[in-house]
């Protein structure tokens, strides 16, 4: 009756236009009137101890980080890298795309971020020279959820906070995979582009595309700063967060010369703000889970899923579809901050490791990301390109089928995900 209540109350919020926030502290005092629990207090003190988190530091400076890159010049290096080795292939913008998605998914955590820069840069150029905008526009938007998956990644952040696991080792867990991801959607071009008539760019000289590389040395280096780091025990997640801010900024002050300082304060605003949304609904979450707990909501889905608990695949799969569901009409943070307090007890009593169970959760939600009807980063590819949803979305199912295909491929190999893990440990 209680999952029933919560679930009632928290849609029905949501269906009157009220924000995924407030209707999460809707759903929280409909529990609490149901268990006859009508303190305030109650509210107040798990909003305030849901968003008191050291961990949780590392959003703001990660969101600061991607703000300082993009104004810094480091993505747009990037992506004129990525042009210089590739471009000149057959279908070698939608390469450039692929690989520059990658490599971004390293430095920012952002799918939003990372699409938007995507999108702003290479759409045009993909118009110019011929592609179908919408194919075009589909590959950018698959590309742009590898963020949350490749370390750093915010997702990961807050699902490691919310589950109480290691931040370290979500993030090495999430480098296999990320790569996959990356490679379904090469292989997955390479085949739809195929017959495309596309005049080919000229290729440059070898020079130029070393020069290219050296020009974004910098922003490569911040990935193995970071996954270095935290390898050999140089700073925490949030202190990396902090070193990746740092380090954007002083790329783009004094190696690129591109970030002046008056830009500075309108970077941090924007950076704030996105903070506090983040933040506001990890505070709201908060008081959902602590009511889940004290309704004792995650020893009733155990019974549910009693038949098939000791089926770890099955189990994981039934999982997958659930969350698949979920993340197609939720946003990619309430899906995070909802599901983690209820499904964790479930892994715990399974056997799963929550580590591993990470990783193909926040893959799951990045997917969702690309789903209609709330789909994030497909809204930001309609805005950034003006086009229009239903289009778009006959262009992005092939990347849509390849990424969920890694997916689940993950389910049935779960070695490919533990094995940085692994090698982080010795």
């Amino acid at each position: 009756m209680t999952i029933l209540i919560f679930v009632v109350s928290l849609l029905a919020a949501m269906a009157i236009g009220m924000p995924v926030a407030l209707a999460l502290i809707v759903s929280g005092l409909a529990l609490m009137f149901h268990m006859g629990m009508t303190d305030p207090q109650i509210i107040v003190q798990n909003m305030w101890d849901g968003a008191n988190s050291f961990p949780l530091l590392a959003v703001p400076f990660f969101m600061l980080a991607g703000e300082f890159m993009n104004a810094g010049g480091i993505t747009r290096r990037i992506i004129h890298m990525a042009m210089a080795w590739v471009g000149h292939l057959r279908g070698g913008l939608g390469f450039v795309a692929i690989g520059a998605a990658v490599v971004m998914a390293s430095l920012s955590g952002s799918a939003v971020a990372d699409t938007a820069a995507l999108a702003a840069v290479l759409l045009p150029m993909m118009r110019q020279a011929g592609y179908d905008p919408y194919r075009s526009g589909g590959l950018i938007a698959a590309g742009g959820i590898i963020a949350p998956v490749i370390p750093p990644s915010i997702g990961m952040i807050l699902y490691g906070v919310a589950a109480q696991v290691s931040i370290s080792k979500l993030f090495l867990a999430g480098i296999v995979p990320g790569i996959l991801m990356g490679t379904s959607l090469l292989l997955t071009w390479m085949y739809v582009a195929r017959k495309d008539k596309i005049e080919v760019a000229p290729k440059p000289p070898l020079r130029e595309r070393l020069s290219l590389t050296l020009e974004s040395f910098w922003g490569l280096m911040l990935p193995v700063i970071i996954i270095g780091g935290l390898k050999f025990g140089f700073f925490t997640p949030t202190e990396a967060a902090v070193v990746a801010a740092v380090y954007a900024l002083i790329i783009g002050l004094f190696v690129n010369r591109e970030l002046k300082f008056g830009q500075l304060y309108g970077l941090m605003l924007n950076a704030a703000k996105t903070t506090s949304v983040v933040m506001f609904l990890v505070a709201a979450a908060s008081v959902s889970a602590w009511l889940i707990a004290a309704a004792n909501m995650p020893a009733q889905m155990v019974a549910l899923l009693e038949p098939i608990m000791d089926n770890q695949m099955l189990l994981i799969l039934v999982l997958m579809v659930l969350v698949l569901i979920v993340g197609s009409a939720l946003d990619f943070a309430p899906t995070i901050l909802i599901l983690t307090p209820v499904l964790v007890p479930v892994l715990k009593q399974a056997g799963i490791d929550p580590v591993y169970f990470g990783v193909l959760f926040i893959m799951n939600n990045a997917i969702g990301l690309i789903t209609p009807p709330v789909g994030t980063v497909l809204n930001v590819v309609c805005g950034v390109g003006n086009m229009r949803m239903g289009k778009l979305m006959k262009g992005i199912w092939p990347f849509l089928l390849a990424e969920t295909v890694v997916l689940f491929l993950l389910v049935l190999f779960p070695e490919l995900v533990m094995a940085p893990m692994r090698w982080m440990s010795q």
